[in-house]
């Protein structure tokens, strides 16, 4: 016969146990339902054929295998690449839909979007920089400075005839950057796309553009362009004869770049395991053999890296924007 003390004994210890078992439910959920457990989309939200669309079904073909389950690619571009990044930033934070984004709409847009509809720093969770990729400063063959320092002091002479190209304002952020830290005069003259930029001087519209490589190479290779100065710390491979700002003098350094990003709240456990297949891949050697071949330096670094580079860019460009009343087009 059960005593009135043994009950409550038993309905204590019952208590107990199912006390215990709510707190390690959010772990038994993690466990049931192991990540990942269907297919995961990474959005790009650009147009497809960029560099980093490349990327991103780069880092989609690498990661399938690894995590058992398919990865797509979803191209969703529009309003400088702010449709894509709000989806991914209001999508469900459960590590199915992630975000491979280039620079523009998480540290440029903050700079020239009054009231952007998403918060790069709070609506999104940073998992890995994936690529960072330089600028070229070129002018027309016929134009007569051969190196930076030349073009400097040509504008300084001719303050009226200087003037760049540039297709977005991101560049002409970067552009004014420049001007601010070398004292390089030059009008800004905006086009519609990289191709109307570079065809500006080739016809000699205009003097000289501030561009990504891709766009030019073949130019550069051909000596219809020169190119005068690189934006990277180094030299890139693809052009070993152009120096860089810094060889000339020029205390900058500065890089446009991609990396995957999740909706904020994503747990820890999933942004740790995409960081690390992000470090391994973007070490593999096909890997980098690609991106070599699109002057794309291969980053693979840490979440903490990644945040603080957002965090640092900002700001950076808000003051650029601020300073010479640069807005979105």
């Amino acid at each position: 016969m059960c005593t009135w003390i043994q009950f409550a004994s038993r309905r204590q210890w019952l208590a107990s146990t199912a006390l215990s078992l709510l707190a390690l439910s959010p772990a038994l959920g993690w466990a049931q339902s192991a990540w990942p457990s269907k297919a995961i989309k990474i959005v790009v939200p650009y147009a497809p054929g960029g560099a980093n669309d490349i990327l991103a079904r780069v880092v989609a073909e690498k990661l399938a295998p690894v995590l058992g389950q398919s990865v797509v690619v979803e191209n969703r571009a529009g309003a400088g690449a702010a449709i894509g990044t709000e989806y991914v930033a209001r999508a469900t934070p459960d590590g199915y839909t992630l975000l491979m984004a280039a620079s523009g709409p998480i540290v440029f847009n903050p700079a020239l979007v009054a009231k952007l509809s998403y918060n790069p720093l709070t609506d999104l969770a940073p998992i890995s920089l994936a690529g960072s990729f330089p600028m070229i400063l070129a002018v027309n063959d016929n134009f007569p400075a051969k190196n930076f320092a030349e073009l400097v002091a040509y504008s300084k002479a001719n303050p009226d005839k200087s003037n760049y190209a540039y297709p977005s304002a991101s560049f002409q952020l970067v552009m004014e950057l420049i001007k601010t830290r070398t004292g390089l005069k030059a009008l800004n003259v905006p086009y519609q796309g990289s191709a109307p930029s570079i065809n500006a001087v080739l016809t000699q519209e205009v003097q000289m553009t501030l561009i990504d490589s891709g766009p030019i190479a073949a130019l550069i290779k051909s000596g219809k362009l020169r190119a005068l100065a690189v934006t990277s710390e180094q030299r890139l491979a693809s052009y070993p004869q152009v120096p860089t700002l810094k060889e000339q003098g020029v205390d900058l350094a500065v890089n446009f770049w991609s990396g995957l990003l999740a909706p904020a709240g994503t747990p820890a456990p999933i942004i740790k395991r995409l960081q690390e297949e992000m470090a391994r891949i973007m070490a593999l050697p096909d890997v980098v053999e690609r991106m070599a071949k699109l002057d794309i330096k291969p980053v693979g670094g840490s979440s903490a890296d990644f945040a603080k580079t957002i965090a640092t860019e900002i700001p950076l460009w808000t003051q650029v924007a601020k300073d010479n009343n640069i807005k979105a087009q």
